[in-house]
């Protein structure tokens, strides 16, 4: 029998009389608010020949975002993906609502891709097909990759791997597994810590507000940047047990103690009932509320790079 698993405060996922609740009842019901499935997203044309070379050892990291939560992180002269989504559609018929950043024929040599949980949007077969690189993800996880002939690490919470002369760090999250119909929390979700000379970078994969980010901000200080979720939050009462609105994302930032917020997980997927662009609203709301220094707070063009580094 496959494990099952929990999040840390031993939650799990909403039963399944709650999604239809959602799902259908509330829509046939008229409960749900009403938004278009798309808008207007910034773009910009990344630079192919500079994307083929990472950046050396003591150059820090180069962050590319390619939609969603979608990344090409390089650094000391390794290229990873974490949840490469770069297909047109996701199951469900959910169309992209901008192409992504880099497609899979513009890619660098990419040496793992890192992938946080078996959710659709997150986990994409043929994306990761296509890529060919090997797999770094939490337990269970194998098993999708068996026909492709792909070879899979699969770390549990707090575990670590190298991929190169990186190092990569599966980190707890507030979320849930599901890919079919009985196999609910059959498979680990979870974040990343990479780490490589002179930059450490966190992706949080799917995750609700929770305690964990002070514990991932005190087994790792000093993170120069936080990859957090700002979309798909609406309806409140269904979505908070495994997704951060804005607010709980610039929260979980400051508990985090990372120098960089780079703002994912919009713009890209009608997932939920908020308008697309909303998102990175609320978020600039939220920071100026806060009266956070602006420096920090980065929500990149689909296709955009930053380049991070220590110190």
């Amino acid at each position: 029998m496959p494990p099952r698993f929990k999040n840390l405060d031993g939650t799990g996922p909403h039963p399944l009389g709650n999604v239809f609740k959602w799902a259908v009842g509330d829509k046939l019901a008229g409960r749900r608010r009403q938004s278009p499935a798309t808008c207007v997203m910034r773009r910009v044309e990344p630079d192919l020949a500079v994307l083929a070379v990472p950046p050396a050892p003591g150059e820090g990291a180069r962050l590319t975002w390619l939609g969603h939560a979608s990344w090409l992180v390089q650094l000391d002269g390794v290229s990873l993906l974490i949840d490469p989504v770069l297909g047109d559609t996701i199951p469900g018929f959910i169309r992209r609502n901008t192409p992504p950043g880099v497609p899979v024929g513009g890619l660098p040599r990419i040496t793992a891709s890192l992938v946080s949980h078996n959710h659709f949007d997150h986990l994409d077969l043929p994306t990761l097909r296509q890529v060919g690189a090997p797999i770094v993800g939490g337990l269970g996880l194998a098993r999708y990759f068996q026909r492709a002939r792909l070879p899979v690490t699969e770390l549990d919470w707090w575990g670590s791997t190298r991929v190169g002369p990186v190092t990569v760090h599966f980190v707890p999250a507030q979320h849930w597994s599901r890919r079919g119909v009985n196999d609910t929390n059959e498979t680990l979700w979870g974040g990343f810590v990479v780490e490589g000379t002179s930059a450490r970078v966190y992706h949080s994969g799917d995750t609700a507000y929770f305690e964990g980010f002070q514990e991932i901000g005190r087994r790792f200080p000093a993170l120069d940047a936080a990859l957090l979720p700002i979309g798909a939050y609406d309806p409140e009462w269904f979505m908070s047990r495994q997704h951060m609105n804005p607010e709980e994302a610039v929260r979980a930032f400051v508990d985090l103690g990372a120098r960089r917020f780079l703002a994912m997980h919009w713009g890209t997927f009608k997932l939920t009932d908020e308008p697309l662009d909303e998102p990175p609203q609320r978020l600039d709301a939220e920071w100026q509320r806060r009266a956070l220094p602006p420096e920090p707070l980065h929500v990149l063009a689909v296709g955009e790079s930053l380049g991070v580094r220590q110190g």
